[in-house]
């Protein structure tokens, strides 16, 4: 006989107690049951009978069972044991899995009691053995078990589809009596087939109508060479196989619908109530039939955001078919979304978000159903635990509810970039015919491109090598360069390398070293060779990490249970209420960028590739967040040739020298200049530093030893020789003055190799570093403006769009509010519950991040002399030296629901600044600002089923603040807002290098987000944008007019 288990109450006839059972237990013959039996690694507590005796136990001990019953395959796999280890975290519920040979053999009435079910259908289950339990015992069912009987059969699976009103592909049922097969409703021809009088074209897909059944074929039209593709269930790498059978199958029932294009791609979908979904894409199987695996064997699946209207669609599944742990497919196609099947009981695999998303929520209902029917002492959470309100730091509490943020790349390889005028023919036969006379511009980047340059430069040079005295101006070392660097990976990428072409009418005016001693007439095109700059190792774990630690911005969901922090942006996105966009500029590292900083904002798993493509929008439209930098407006050109002249003269800074350099009185351009003294003299030797590194390089090449010597990201030290030697040649011009542009080429090389390359322990790296750093703190941020209004005009050159883009996210957040918006506590069986959080990131390069603050700084948003607050931000800014990679700007909106609508207090926005990652020497010298938010109150954390909202503190004036203090780490500690933010950004110090990254050597910590302004008004904000947008308008129309004038 079965031993009663948990729930029973009672004990069996030995008289032991089922307070000595294991929590976690599978069912078992009271004969020969062993007492000790749990599964490895799962909690071995307690579990206790509701009758027992009052010298042992008080009634509020009761446990609340759940029950596993399904077949062992599916009950003992890696998902199911996983979240059921979450479960039995909960202190009051215990889980019992049925053995597969009681559910098999043995009578209903000798199974397993349990308050709760969870049983599903599949191969082999007796499922009208579990409906007779069920009514036996009326346990609370997780997935409604009547319900499984309509999910194996396709008919009525689409039929309570279609009733629900969810968008389905076309189709038609066509029911076959298995003793007349050949008496049904199907006309065939050649490239149709008609049924029940619908006509399905080419290609169609055939659909068992049995859903155990895999066994779909795609027919294809003979236009398209005919036969079928046929799918079946996963075997090894195989998902279908192609065949050149084009006729129907003529037995069986089936299913025929519109085969809907979806570029290879299917959507699957996983329910945990009608309030969460997890989906992810694969390549679709009637692609090509082989199945995509990672290196452990697993099957890629991509991340997938779904549309408002697939969220719906997801909570109208789960609650027609009733099954609360659901999974379903998705199609989209033509800007719609097809359900094409439902699965039934149905888990996430490889994913330890879901695994704790799953328990929390599973564990929460059976809580919330049960705990009061049993009497146990249990607290309902809140269901409305992740709305985001949180104290501001002007200490009221409102609600968050839009953060934006602008972040430039992270670490990346040196630019390299190599200039040369051309005027063969086939260069320009090459700009015609990609277009480039209608802009007189052109970008290469895709690889058939980038080839027939190769291809140019090769037969260039071969013709120069069988004719010396033949008519190619080409200068032959700049066509050999053109060629090695084409020929670098074996490969193409538009991330690694790209081509600009720009027409020169009148050609180009002899400027530098690089130019030929004698000016050529006619028309030319300069032909800029840009490689180099790719995302390193250590820039893709800067950003994963810094997108851990932006989710702990987003308050709520505390806890530690999956390893992490910040578990409240992944539930809050995970239901629905979460409206995410990321975009990125069309440079590959900071795409990349953006898709490891979504990696790690999310809690994605696998590739950035995958990520890149579903997840990251490329921005390049209207300039959003490109520029061309070769292209410099007339006010940046005269700012360059005015800094070139300060930067030559031979003599220590004169006081006219700062007012000219540094007319703002920026204490970081102050102090380079005090470093520097003599600009000529710094750079002399800076110069003569190149040369012994240059010198030392090769050396070190002329070693047998150092021969096989791979350097940080595959670098080889002829490449390295390739980066310095070209400096060494190009900062000195033929005429003995220098080339200032070249100085921040410099401080990217030596700033590199000081961090990735320092194990080769050459000489004077640090007095090089040191030097260049000085130079370049004035030459990088005096090229976007040397005064004020140069500056802002600069600044708005740049980033205008960004700013329409940012000033449009603020306003409909604002008029997304306009309507009336429910509760989340009382809005079950809404059609459209509302977003609560807009989240908008935009990656970006040095030039964007420069022009925005800029615009913050000097474009009038707040009057220094009449705001404390922000003379106090300014002056930290002004200390700052550096906008390094991983620079963020943070603009985050909260909404006060106590405030009229109509009023200025409703609505409040804060404003954050980092300068990004640490530099190699600047510990002690990096400017105190006054913290990112004020802390909220610490907690333990123990427990899953403990989830209380923030208990925040209320801080009246933030400007006081003191500077935090170093922060003990304990990952038990709860610590919400700010302490959490700043936690997490703390432990980028350490860890990253142990975090198994090939290559990555030392990554540097990212220096906290610091409030630069925490009491703003939308309405403030909005004017100010407004103004800076109109008056950049003005100054263009103004342009317009006098380039008008003048032709």
């Amino acid at each position: 006989m079965l031993a009663p288990c948990v729930g029973a109450g009672s004990e069996d006839k030995q008289g032991r107690s089922h307070r000595d059972i294991p929590r976690f237990v599978v069912g078992c013959e009271n004969d020969d049951c062993d007492m000790g039996q749990t599964d490895t690694g799962l909690k071995n507590k307690m579990f206790r009978g509701e009758e027992m005796d009052d010298d042992d136990e008080s009634p509020s001990e009761r446990q609340i069972v759940v029950g596993i019953c399904a077949m062992t395959k599916k009950s003992k796999s890696k998902p199911m044991t996983q979240i059921l280890e979450r479960l039995c975290k909960f202190d009051y519920i215990d889980v019992v899995i049925f053995p597969e040979e009681v559910i098999l053999e043995e009578p209903v009435e000798r199974w397993p009691l349990c308050d709760c079910l969870i049983s599903f259908h599949s191969k082999g289950f007796p499922l009208d053995k579990a409906v007779e339990y069920v009514k036996l015992r009326n346990p609370l069912l997780i997935n409604d078990l009547n319900m499984q009987y309509f999910i194996q059969d396709r008919r009525d699976v689409y039929r309570i589809l279609k009733e629900e009103g969810i968008d389905l592909p076309r189709y038609s049922v066509l029911n076959r009596d298995p003793d007349n097969p050949e008496e049904c409703n199907l006309v065939e021809a050649e490239d149709h087939v008609e049924v029940n009088g619908e006509v399905f074209h080419k290609p169609f897909v055939e659909k068992p109508v049995c859903a155990e059944d895999h066994n779909v074929y795609i027919y294809y039209p003979t236009s398209a060479g005919g036969g079928s593709q046929r799918l079946f269930r996963k075997i090894g790498s195989r998902s279908s196989v192609y065949s050149p059978e084009s006729s129907v199958r003529k037995t069986g029932s089936y299913i025929y619908e519109e085969f809907m294009p979806t570029d290879g791609t299917d959507v699957k979908v996983y329910t945990v109530g009608p309030d969460y979904a997890h989906a992810e894409a694969r390549k679709s199987p009637a692609l090509d039939g082989k199945v995509e695996r990672d290196s452990e064997g697993k099957e890629i699946r991509y991340p997938v955001m779904l549309t408002a209207m697939e969220k719906l669609v997801a909570r109208k599944v789960c609650l027609a078919f009733k099954q609360t742990v659901c999974g379903f497919d998705l199609l989209r196609a033509n800007g719609h979304s097809f359900v094409c099947d439902v699965n039934g009981f149905s888990f996430v695999k490889n994913s330890m978000k879901y695994y704790d998303d799953c328990a929390k929520v599973l564990g929460n209902m059976v809580m919330r159903e049960l705990a009061p029917q049993l009497h146990i002492p249990w607290s309902i959470p809140m269901e409305a635990e992740d709305i985001p309100i949180v104290p501001t730091t002007s200490g009221t509490m409102m609600e968050l509810r839009c953060v934006i943020a602008i972040i430039r790349h992270g670490d990346r390889t040196p630019k390299q970039k190599m200039k040369m005028e051309v005027r063969h023919p086939l260069f320009f036969e090459l700009f015609d015919k990609f277009g480039g006379y209608k802009t007189g511009k052109l970008k290469l980047k895709k690889p058939k491109q980038l080839q027939e340059v190769l291809d140019i430069a090769r037969l260039l040079l071969v013709e120069l090598g069988q004719h010396t005295d033949c008519e190619i101006e080409e200068k032959k070392s700049k066509l050999e360069q053109l060629k090695t660097v084409l020929e670098m990976y074996g490969h193409f990428s538009g991330i690694n390398r790209k081509v600009q072409l720009t027409y020169l009418r009148n050609g180009k005016p002899k400027a530098s070293s690089e130019e030929e001693d004698s000016k050529k007439d006619g028309p030319s095109l300069l032909l800029v060779l840009k490689w180099g700059g790719e995302l390193t190792p250590a820039g893709r774990v800067q950003a994963e990490e810094l997108g851990r630690a932006f989710r702990c911005m987003y308050p709520g969901g505390q806890g530690d249970y999956a390893g992490f922090p910040g578990c409240g942006l992944l539930r809050l996105h995970s239901t629905y209420r979460h409206d995410l966009k990321i975009y990125a500029s069309d440079e590959g590292r900071v795409q990349m960028t953006a898709a490891a900083f979504a990696k790690g904002l999310l809690a994605l798993e696998g590739e950035l590739t995958p990520i890149l493509v579903q997840m990251v929008k490329s921005a390049n439209m209207n300039g959003l967040l490109d520029s061309d930098s070769d292209s410099l407006t007339d006010c940046q050109q005269k700012v360059k040739a005015r800094l070139h002249e300060i930067m030559q003269k031979d003599q220590d800074f004169t006081e006219e020298d700062y007012q000219k350099l540094a007319p703002t009185g920026s204490p970081s351009l102050v102090n380079s200049m005090k470093v520097i003294e003599n600009p000529v003299k710094t750079c002399d030797k800076v110069y003569a530093l190149i040369q012994s590194l240059t010198s030392q390089i090769r050396k070190r090449l002329e070693d047998p030893k150092s021969a096989d010597l791979q350097l940080y990201h595959s670098e080889t030290l002829e490449l390295m020789l390739q980066r310095w030697s070209k400096l060494e040649r190009d900062f000195r011009m033929k005429n003995g003055r220098y080339d200032i542009s070249k100085i921040p080429d410099i401080y990217d090389c030596i700033k590199y190799d000081s961090q990735h390359n320092a194990s080769l322990g050459l000489e004077d790296t640090r007095e090089l570093f040191r030097l260049s750093r000085a130079l370049a703190d004035i030459v990088i941020p005096q090229e976007y403006g040397i005064c004020r209004a140069e500056k802002l005009d600069i600044a708005q050159a740049y980033c205008v769009p960004l700013m329409k883009k940012i000033q449009l996210d603020l306003q409909r957040t604002h008029e997304d509010e306009a309507v009336n918006k429910l509760h989340p506590l009382y809005s079950r069986g809404v059609m459209s519950p509302g977003r609560h959080v807009r989240t908008r990131l935009y990656f970006t390069s040095e030039s964007h991040v420069h022009s925005l603050l800029s615009i913050f700084r000097y474009g009038g948003l707040l009057d220094e002399e009449k705001d404390q607050q922000w003379k106090q931000a300014m002056d930290y800014l002004s200390a700052v030296t550096e906008l390094n990679y991983m620079t963020q700007i943070v603009i985050m909106l909260y909404e006060d629901n106590n405030k009229d609508p109509s009023s200025e207090e409703r609505f409040h926005v804060e404003l954050h600044f980092s300068p990004g990652v640490k530099g190699c020497e600047d510990e002690e010298n990096i400017p105190l600002g006054f913290g990112f938010r004020p802390a909220s109150s610490e907690g333990s954390l123990e427990d899953l089923s403990q989830d209380e909202p923030d208990q925040a503190l209320h801080v009246s004036d933030p400007i006081n603040i003191q500077r935090r203090s170093p922060m003990i780490r304990n990952r038990k500690t709860v610590v919400v807002s700010s302490l959490l933010f700043l936690l997490v950004y703390d432990r980028l110090d350490c860890a990253v290098s142990s975090a198994g990254f090939e290559g990555c050597s030392m990554v540097p910590s990212i220096y906290p987000l610091e409030t630069l302004h925490n009491s703003l008004s939308l309405k403030q904000v909005d004017e100010f944008l407004n103004s800076v947008c109109e008056s950049n308008s003005e100054v263009q129309a103004k342009t317009m007019k006098g380039m008008k004038a003048s032709t």
